[in-house]
């Protein structure tokens, strides 16, 4: 099976295959062109004769289950994030496969950490076929150097989801690492030695995959309450000494920025928005976890203070930021995508407004409507922008796929989508003639906030109107990018050859761009 056949050019002007390992792909068609049909991918139907009478379904060791749940070559494995680098799990899987001498299997991870660094030597030696999803860090060195057996395929935290559900991906063996369950199969991940919070990027995959394998080392009589994975769908339950390691799972340290110039990003991101008419009571914002939006939810919160509003809800990767703003009753509510630390877990088994949600509900694009369309500003990061407002989080200047996508494409259907970028790094302007991938359409990306200028989409002239007489600086994106190249030069185009390395799916499940191998 070849990896990859039948190129073409899509409607975002990219050259995709239009097969991926074998599959027959769809091109992007543009933002909302693409109308699926059909039915959802139904699971095989199962009966409760089939399990124990006592509900207990207890198996020894992860080989057994793995055994028993019917583990052969060519398989679709996969797993959850939640424990990020701190998962020792994950790992496992692969290791007793490869001691099985079982062959050509997809892992299809929610997301993938530098901890799963040492399954390159399953890719080399064919236990592992290929990723379907995330490639961060050496795992994304290894696909850009054109090793991997297969193509990769990268997808939105939604993206899966939406693959999952419609039967581009099938899942054969889910293995769901739980920090507390019990003998039936119900799960949750707000308390336990290994507490990470939410478990909400493994829901499809237990819904969804043939075989269900939860494995813990918090085993409790049943029932675990409050389950965020009901033992129904579960087939075996595998307790542990250790599924991972507490200090690396949720970051206790996770601050705002001290860098001055992320700061100012923040206050002038924060600026903007309030001057835009963003800021108001009862409006709704989404900021990740690092250190320049943690400093804007910080903003968000003086502003709401000071002039005694509230927000209505914020979206979480949950922190001990807005965990504060939660119960200093500066938002009625958070809903949790995922945990990023010890306040946001605690917060989750504590408040009644701080609710778990799953990529089902915020992000998946085929639904009936998700979460992310009702958000009023929403603050991420890019490694590159173009001047079309095109926007790039996967790959770097030197072409590496060094970047998973998370919910980043997701977060794009927002009412105001912010990147608060530098205009350059390590003396290499961000911001390009045409970025090296594209993650995002410049069409639903509304703002560049950078240290020397704001940028707005001029497909927002409701925005370039609010702003008009601001003491904010308002400049093109061209004058950006030509003072970015002033200071540091015209950057060189990345060595690439025309060898397909992995695939980027759009939200819908299309095909938007390629990555290319790197011509070291």
């Amino acid at each position: 099976m070849s990896k990859y056949d039948k190129l073409t050019t899509n409607a975002a002007g990219r050259t995709v295959p239009q097969i991926v390992n074998g599959k027959e792909a769809i091109p992007f068609m543009g933002v909302g062109k693409y109308h699926p049909t059909g039915r959802k991918y139904a699971p095989l139907i199962a009966s409760c004769i089939d399990y124990p009478d006592d509900g207990n379904k207890v198996i020894p060791t992860l080989k057994e289950a793995l055994i028993r749940a019917g583990l052969k070559d060519g398989m679709a494995i996969s797993t959850h994030h939640h424990f990020r680098n701190g998962d020792l799990v994950a790992v496992q899987i692969f290791d007793i496969a490869a001691e099985l001498g079982v062959k050509n299997l997809t892992w299809v991870p929610s997301a993938s950490f530098e901890c799963h660094s040492p399954l390159i030597k399953y890719l080399e030696d064919g236990t592992i076929h290929h990723i379907e999803g995330s490639m961060n860090g050496a795992l994304g060195r290894f696909t850009s150097e054109g090793k991997m057996q297969g193509l990769g395929v990268l997808r939105s935290h939604g993206g899966r989801y939406q693959a999952i559900q419609d039967g581009d991906v099938h899942i054969d063996i889910t293995v769901i690492a739980a920090p507390t369950a019990d003998p039936f199969g119900n799960a949750t991940g707000d308390r336990g030695a290994a507490a990470c919070g939410l478990l909400g990027f493994a829901l499809a995959d237990s819904q969804y995959a043939d075989k269900v394998i939860v494995v813990t080392d918090n085993l409790m009589p049943f029932p675990c309450v409050p389950w965020q994975i009901q033992g129904n769908y579960v087939d075996y339950v595998v307790a542990m000494d250790i599924i991972g390691i507490p200090e690396k799972i949720v970051s206790g340290t996770t601050e705002i920025t001290k860098s001055p110039d992320r700061l100012l990003l923040a206050e002038m991101t924060a600026q903007f928005c309030d001057e835009a008419g963003i800021v108001r009571d009862g409006f709704s914002f989404q900021a990740g976890a690092g250190g320049t939006a943690l400093s804007i939810g910080v903003y968000f919160a003086e502003m709401c203070r000071k002039r005694g509003m509230k927000a209505r809800f914020a979206r979480g990767g949950s922190n001990k930021y807005l965990v504060k703003m939660l119960e200093d009753g500066l938002v009625d509510y958070i809903l949790d995508g995922q945990t990023f630390d010890l306040e946001g877990v605690r917060s989750m088994r504590e408040n009644p407004g701080h609710l778990n949600t799953s990529p089902f509900t915020s992000y998946n694009f085929h639904g009936k409507g998700n979460f992310a369309q009702f958000v009023d500003v929403v603050i991420l990061g890019a490694t590159e922008v173009d001047v079309n407002f095109n926007a790039n989080v996967v790959t770097h200047s030197d072409g590496y796929l060094l970047h998973g996508i998370g919910g980043w494409m997701n977060c794009l259907m927002s009412k105001c989508v912010i990147l608060p970028i530098p205009l350059f790094r390590d003396r290499m302007p961000v911001i390009l003639d045409e970025v090296t991938t594209i993650c995002g359409p410049g069409e639903l990306i509304d703002v560049i906030v950078t240290e020397r200028g704001i940028a707005i989409n001029p497909l927002r002239p409701d925005l370039i109107e609010k702003l008009k007489g601001s003491e904010l600086t308002i400049r093109t994106i061209h004058e950006l990018k030509a003072e970015a190249e002033k200071i540091c030069g015209k950057p060189a185009k990345p060595r690439l050859t025309d060898e397909v390395v992995a695939v980027i799916k759009w939200i819908d499940g299309t095909v938007i761009d390629s990555v290319f191998r790197v011509d070291k």
